[in-house]
């Protein structure tokens, strides 16, 4: 029993005579003199609850505010520094680093000092105890540096956000390059003493609490200076960091928000929040990349569940970030002149990281505007246009395609329904073949007619007769004039039949499907005006002769029985694609 009695009133002695060991404070001011500690802890007291003074070493007194566990320690701080009622360099630090109390009075006296203030005191010390309850407000702080230990124990209380924020500041300012991980080896090490460094304080690896709030004030103050600032979307349901100072709002059209430049800043934003699966992410994927402020030159990647598009021109850049979670697919195009290539680099990761769902996303009919609508435009963004637009059928079922040779010259890009990027595998006369960078998957290919067929016979046409306006490929009705041309041209047949320009490099179609030859672009013959229903078109076995040479084996069919209708249209639309020449 007298064992018990003695722990508890040891227990209680070290109580009474100094900081508890296991409980955490936030020092806010720590000063030489203890008249000066007295004074201004008083000050403290008048405003602030749980205000203490310790005694510190080498002479000095402390005031912290206290006892907390680490996480109440770092609320308050977080909440007193946001309302200015403590320094900004106050910090949380652990109780065993405090000797014996001096405030509040009577909780126990320092030990070992003598005051430095005469027992008499003068008028000046006399005004300034009479308004000992007037708030005055805090000096700045002045206490020594921590030691490597001491930081090392103050880190040790950060939690692992906190941490990862540390290693994004200093990967910010170009001193940290590894994993946002919040986890200090020696890539983290390394980059905190480049930073002492750089500051110009003692290099030892470890950054002090004054230290750390140095450098993540530094890390706001860059991130404002570029504009970078927090956006919340309640209507859209997402949330994330973007250059916000360097965009004004414009309006919303599903699935986009889109900002305009501010102050000629040439920065152009547009947020993403749209509902829908996998499938939808795809084709989302695939219809940005149609968009003029895409630029077609640059890397691009995909996953099941988010993609990126980087878009790079001689003008201008633009980045595409999208992704999948809970049904809600959200991200951002930003899109900058080179002058702004500092705010790309620092910006996108931050918006990336920060891109957050916050609740439900746009309607799809959100700011829809029927009268506004165009074929031209993707919800309010335009969509890139080729030089030219034309047809072309599928050969073989590795993608490989046919067409009109005056469609793809001269082309810095060639592409099938705008989004499918293609060489010139080979030209001869008329005929162009083409050949996918990635191997496509046809619903159809063309099967090659042996002979030419009757005369007067039915025939159709495949292709885009207004450049792709209409989505899909429509088929034109006419018949086989002659077998030659109007010059007696072996390789040529004559049509009957009304053709518009991208209907060029279209399959000419027998009444049983087969392709029996291509159409060519223009049915005019030197300065003679031809009727209007006049069309030449090259025949299959010229077709067969350029395909072998290029390596390609085309399919042919004996089988001459009619198809209806339905099943030709089937046939043809399935085999027909859009060929676009781009700059």
């Amino acid at each position: 029993m007298r064992a018990i009695l003695a722990t508890a009133l040891m227990v209680m002695a070290l109580w009474t005579t100094g900081a508890r060991a296991q409980d955490v404070y936030v020092q806010i001011e720590a000063h030489p003199s203890l008249t000066v500690a007295q004074e201004r802890v008083r000050a403290y007291g008048g405003i602030l609850p749980n205000v203490n003074g310790f005694g510190l070493r080498g002479g000095w007194y402390g005031i912290a505010l206290g006892p907390y566990d680490a996480a109440g320690a770092r609320a308050t701080l977080s909440r007193l520094r946001r309302d200015g009622l403590i320094p900004r360099d106050s910090y949380v630090v652990e109780g065993e680093t405090y000797r014996d109390r001096y405030w509040p009075v009577g909780a126990g006296a320092v030990v070992g000092t003598t005051p430095d203030v005469p027992e008499e005191p003068d008028t000046e010390d006399r005004a300034a105890s009479d308004n000992a309850d007037a708030i005055v407000p805090p000096a700045p702080l002045v206490e020594p540096e921590e030691t490597r230990r001491e930081a090392q124990r103050s880190e040790s209380l950060l939690t692992r956000d906190e941490k990862m924020d540390l290693q994004r500041a200093l990967q910010w300012f170009g001193f940290y390059t590894a994993a946002i991980d919040g986890s200090y080896g020696r890539g983290t090490r390394n980059s905190m003493a480049a930073w002492q460094t750089e500051n110009g304080v003692e290099v030892t690896g470890v950054l002090t609490t004054r230290q750390r709030a140095t450098l993540l004030e530094q890390y706001a103050e860059a991130q404002s200076e570029l504009g970078l600032a927090p956006v919340r979307l309640a209507s859209a349901g997402l949330s994330m960091t973007a250059p916000m100072g360097l965009v004004s709002f414009d309006r919303i059209e599903a699935p986009f928000v889109h900002y305009l430049p501010r102050d000629d800043s040439g920065v152009r934003l547009s947020l993403i929040s749209q509902p829908g699966d996998r499938a939808t992410l795809a084709g989302l994927y695939e219809i940005l990349q149609t968009l003029d402020i895409v630029p077609p030159e640059g890397e691009r990647s995909k996953s099941r569940e988010s993609f990126r598009i980087s878009g790079l021109a001689a003008d201008r850049a633009t980045q595409v970030f999208a992704k999948l979670e809970d049904g809600h697919i959200m991200g951002y195009i930003l899109s900058w002149p080179p002058a702004q290539g500092d705010l790309a680099t620092r910006a996108l990761p931050e918006m990336e990281r920060t891109l957050t769902s916050i609740g439900t996303p746009l309607a799809v009919d959100a700011g829809f505007e029927a009268s506004e609508q165009s074929f031209d435009m993707v919800s309010g963004l335009e969509v890139r246009r080729p030089l030219r637009s034309a047809s072309g059928f599928f050969v073989d079922g590795q993608g490989t395609v046919v067409t009109a040779s005056d469609t793809v010259a001269g082309c810095e890009r060639v592409t099938l329904d705008r989004m499918h990027e293609v060489e010139i595998a080979a030209v001869d006369g008329p005929v162009a073949i083409l050949r996918p960078l990635a191997r496509l998957a046809p619903v159809e290919i063309a099967r090659l007619a042996p002979e030419e067929g009757r005369l007067r016979s039915p025939v159709s046409v495949g292709g885009f007769p207004y450049g792709g306006v209409l989505g899909a490929a429509t088929l034109s009705f006419g018949t086989l004039e002659d077998v030659r041309g109007l010059d007696g041209a072996e390789d040529r047949v004559r049509l009957s039949l009304v053709a518009r320009d991208g209907d060029a490099g279209g399959p000419v179609l027998d009444g049983a499907g087969r392709v029996a030859g291509m159409l060519l672009p223009d049915a005019g013959d030197g300065d003679r005006a031809l009727p209007g229903d006049v069309a030449f078109a090259v025949k299959a076995r010229r077709l067969a002769d350029v395909l072998a040479a290029a390596g390609v084996a085309p399919e042919t069919s004996d089988l001459s029985t009619p198809l209806a209708p339905e099943d030709l249209t089937v046939r043809a639309t399935g085999m027909t694609v859009l060929v676009s020449c781009w700059e």
